[in-house]
């Protein structure tokens, strides 16, 4: 086994497809087909599954890629002490759902990233997309919520997946509204005092289960909704509208507009907020340092973070 038939199978997995791999690590493509075969009779295991939509992991191709990338962030620090060569391009990839918090941080560690290459993806998806894109280790982390009513629907999903949970803090529902809502004001807020205002949420695309849903009380039956699937847009109607959507409540003072407001929604409900992880893969030093600005950012706001046994 050659340390780069590992930068391989990892650029194969990024792109999702053997044909743009090849093009990326400028090589042709059968070459590229037949390191990948001479890798797979060499460990005895079958990593990919060839379909007509590209390269997919296997089982066993996804738990090996978990050993490689560890084996080549090793191989990575012994050039940089040793050889004196210049560090790794580095990949960092989260998958969230539409949270301002989750991006502050983001761009935090971006900011105090002083290398002068890297490859960071934040990927703002669906619940469903978040829970495949770190099983696929398209992502490392992933950042969701957990309450009463998805809670044993997505642990069951987590499981299969070979997922773990880790709460970050509780919060109590809110709406965000625009400043010039006639609700703002208000100390709190009622279902019945949203009565008459579009209701907003992010679609979930073809796993519209209310298990999925973004926001809690997802069952309730609304006599106008608004289905969209960015914050930005998201965020327009709010203003545009006076619309209103429910979530954790969090903010971020540098990146989100003024102009929206959150509200104590008077519900007996609460949301769990974490990310999960693969439950065998150590976390990367760019994983543990993007965790740490987003625990500073949620203390920030006055929330308490749980810390795990």
């Amino acid at each position: 086994m050659r340390i780069k038939q590992l930068d391989y199978i990892i650029k194969i997995v990024e792109l999702g497809s053997v044909n743009e791999a090849a093009k990326h690590l400028f090589i042709t493509q059968p070459s590229l087909s037949n390191a990948v075969k001479e890798l797979e009779q060499e460990m005895g295991i079958q990593i990919f599954q060839r379909t007509q939509k590209g390269m997919i992991l296997t089982t066993a191709g996804t738990e090996f890629l978990a050993y490689a990338r560890q084996i080549l962030e090793q191989v990575d620090l012994l050039e940089e002490k040793y050889k004196g060569t210049d560090k790794r391009r580095r990949l960092f990839s989260v998958s969230a759902q539409h949270y301002a918090f989750a991006v502050h941080a983001f761009v935090q560690l971006i900011r105090s990233y002083e290398e002068n290459e890297y490859e960071f993806t934040f990927r703002e998806t669906q619940t469903n997309n978040i829970i495949e894109d770190v099983s696929t280790f398209h992502s490392e982390l992933g950042i969701l919520y957990l309450n009463a009513f998805n809670e044993k629907v997505i642990r069951k999903l987590l499981k299969e997946k070979q997922l773990t949970f880790h709460p970050l803090f509780i919060a109590k529902p809110h709406v965000f509204v625009s400043k010039k809502n006639p609700l703002v004001g208000k100390s709190s807020v009622t279902l019945a005092d949203l009565e008459d205002f579009p209701y907003l949420s992010f679609e979930q695309g073809r796993v519209n289960s209310f298990h999925f849903s973004e926001e809690i009380l997802s069952t309730l039956y609304h006599k106008k909704s608004i289905r969209v699937s960015d914050r930005a847009t998201l965020f327009n109607f709010l203003i545009g509208l006076d619309g209103y959507t429910i979530s954790s409540g969090v903010l971020s003072r540098e990146l989100n507009d003024e102009n929206i407001v959150a509200l104590p929604l008077e519900v007996d409900e609460t949301m769990e907020l974490g990310w999960i992880h693969p439950i065998q893969k150590p976390l990367s030093p760019m994983a543990e340092e993007y965790l740490h600005y987003l625990k500073e950012h949620i203390i920030d706001y006055g929330f308490t973070i749980i810390e795990e046994a």
